[in-house]
């Protein structure tokens, strides 16, 4: 019976894929014993107890960018983080460290360096992050959602849930709009900023929903859960939902979405076969732009800069885009097989060539 520490947090996209691959794990080995590494802050502290796994919490490092008081507290509070990690290795005979980066990743590397445990990694993101560079150093087992970045790895894609990779979206469309309070029969446009919303977004889609409507489409607009400002059109064929728990059936419904280029958010577009616009945030180091590249090159997205986004680029850019229903369906054609499925497989096989290779 092995014993896995998986450790990563903060975000969905490192939640999600931690998640997915730990349920597929234990699909794969019933009694494997799993343990999760997090922080009190992040998504883990509801998804990981929800989801039936031990959450085990560390103190939320940011690493340092400049010589300042942060500098100091991360310094002092760094060692002593890693060796509470390292006893718990020890306490739990944990075989192997699974990564998916975020505040708690960095310290369970260390740890398993210095402990010498296998140590495997997945990287979300086109552009890795400093955890997972810094993991990188320690092994070779690093799994890699696209080809195009600067960690030497395997492409194995996103490990993703089993409700979006088993997902026939065609069988689930009734069901899907009749509970969502959509029209049966019109193309559904899905607008989200994910869990927390984008502002951008939702001001010019609201700005400009008369207009999508009167193209023939409905919409389905996901707010999120911290835009308090956030006020819904009034038109018909618009519905707004602040949360989605089971966006299956959001993609269900969908036609076309538009959207932030969050990792696990393409992965996800790209398994089902959803064609997208994608609104890259404005800020960070541009992974958003780089995670759309292959569907942008395959023809299935288009990507537009967030300060462009406004009421006047949906209405003149957009809209003709919802009236040209061949185009959609060609974007959709070539978005249907360029993503990759069976991402929890490839990075359980990963985990244990890491058990094997360096036990």
């Amino acid at each position: 019976m092995a014993s896995y520490l998986f450790a990563g947090g903060g975000t969905a996209g490192h939640v999600n894929p931690l998640l997915a691959t730990a349920d597929r794990l234990r699909e794969r080995e019933p009694d494997a014993r799993v343990v999760v590494l997090g922080t009190q802050e992040g998504l883990e502290r509801e998804l990981v107890p929800a989801a039936g796994y031990e959450l085990v919490t560390i103190p939320k490092l940011p690493f340092p960018r400049r010589p300042d008081a942060a500098a100091l507290r991360f310094a002092r509070s760094w060692a002593p983080t890693v060796a509470r990690v390292r006893r718990l290795l020890g306490e739990r005979d944990v075989d192997v460290v699974v990564g998916f980066g975020g505040y708690a990743s960095a310290p369970a590397y260390r740890a398993a360096h210095l402990a010498r445990t296998p140590l495997a990694i997945h990287e979300a993101n086109a552009r890795p992050g400093m955890a997972n560079r810094l993991g990188a150093r320690w092994t070779r087992h690093v799994g890699l959602t696209y080809a195009p970045t600067t960690l030497p790895g395997t492409v194995v894609g996103m490990p993703l849930r089993r409700s979006i990779t088993t997902l026939d979206r065609a069988a689930l469309r009734p069901r899907a709009r009749r509970e969502l309070g959509l029209d049966p029969d019109r193309p559904t446009l899905l607008v989200t900023g994910g869990s927390q919303g984008a502002r951008s977004i939702n001001r010019a889609i609201v700005a400009a929903a008369g207009a999508i409507v009167d193209a023939g489409w409905q919409i389905l607009h996901l707010s999120g859960g911290r835009q308090t400002d956030f006020v819904p059109a009034t038109v018909d064929h618009y519905v707004a939902v602040e949360y989605l728990d089971g966006m299956h059936l959001a993609y269900a419904a969908a036609d076309l979405v538009v959207c932030r280029a969050g990792s696990l958010t393409v992965s996800e577009l790209m398994a089902v076969g959803l064609p997208a616009v994608y609104v890259p945030l404005p800020f960070g180091n541009g992974e958003q732009a780089l995670n759309a590249h292959d569907q942008v090159a395959a023809g299935g997205a288009l990507l537009v800069d967030d300060a462009l986004l406004a009421q006047g680029w949906v209405e003149d850019a957009l809209v003709p885009l919802l009236a040209d229903r061949e185009r959609v369906a060609a974007m959709a054609a070539a978005t249907r097989g360029s993503g990759i499925a069976d991402g929890d497989d490839r990075m359980c096989d990963l985990v244990r060539r890491a058990m094997e290779d360096d036990a």
